[in-house]
């Protein structure tokens, strides 16, 4: 069922949609070469809940019943989405895709931003340009009267025609009081296809792109995922109301880049 938010619900949304970017803020001073994913989680919870909210993806179960044990979900270099972590340090010319979601006076934020650690080849760069590109391109889809189709269309083309695989199995979303709503956003599709965009509706547009081959697989600890062929991966997400001829972005990469500056993709 999809629920259609009111503006007084659209400004609480956008009230933990902004605690999720000043989170991913945060985050983006930390990242350098030897600093470990652990001590990222550790900062956005503390971040998070000293400004009133709840890390909504610390203990949400995965298909296997199974919680996730962290705030944040840190996603290095080939791994997707939903990489769990750890104490291992980040390298000069990794990435990190960091995706963060809060729970606020009743409803989610949600939204992920990849990180270069240091200097990143031109090649990667590109990857999370053009990923990030395609968020946009997507966004400007989220308008009443179009349909779910038209947002996927605009990211696969704008990745595909440049040799980008596109995760299929993993998707955008509805979003409210629960951080997984109807309808399924996926970063891929037919023109004028899908479900039909109305005023008041909320979506996480994420899309999830491989450098190559699209294709991905689940590790052993039921959560992180990673592309099959070992080549990195972006994933850029905000969450957005579907607005009359423009979208409304609830979420905020302003805090990043503030912090990156003149190094912000």
């Amino acid at each position: 069922m999809i629920f259609l938010k009111t503006e007084d619900e659209i400004e609480l949304l956008r009230q933990s949609n902004l605690l999720v970017g000043k989170t991913l803020g945060e985050v983006a001073k930390l990242i350098k070469p030897g600093v470990t994913t652990k001590e990222l989680d550790k900062v956005a919870e503390e971040y998070i809940r000293d400004n009133g909210a709840i890390p909504t993806f610390k203990g949400f179960p995965n298909q296997y019943g199974n919680p996730f044990p962290a705030s944040i979900c840190t996603s290095v270099n080939d791994q997707v989405v939903h990489g769990i972590p750890n104490d291992i340090p980040l390298k000069e010319g990794d990435i990190v895709s960091v995706d963060c979601g809060t729970s606020m006076n009743g409803f989610c934020g949600d939204s992920c931003y990849t990180f270069p650690v240091g200097e990143v080849s031109l090649e990667v760069m590109q990857l999370l340009k053009t990923t990030k590109e395609a968020l946009y391109l997507g966004i400007r889809h989220a308008v009443h009267g179009k349909r779910v189709g038209d947002i996927g269309f605009a990211i696969e083309e704008c990745c595909e025609s440049k040799s980008y695989g596109v995760v299929r199995e993993f998707v955008g979303h509805g979003i409210g009081r629960e951080m997984h709503e109807d309808p399924i956003v996926p970063n891929y599709g037919k023109k004028g296809s899908g479900v039909l965009l109305k005023k008041g509706m909320c979506i996480a547009i994420e899309p999830m792109i491989a450098m190559r081959d699209r294709q991905i697989y689940i590790e052993d600890d039921g959560w992180t995922v990673r592309t099959r062929d070992g080549k990195p991966a972006a994933h850029y997400e905000h969450t957005v109301a579907i607005g009359v001829g423009k979208a409304d972005i609830l979420s905020s990469f302003e805090y990043v880049e503030q912090v990156l500056g003149d190094k912000a993709i």
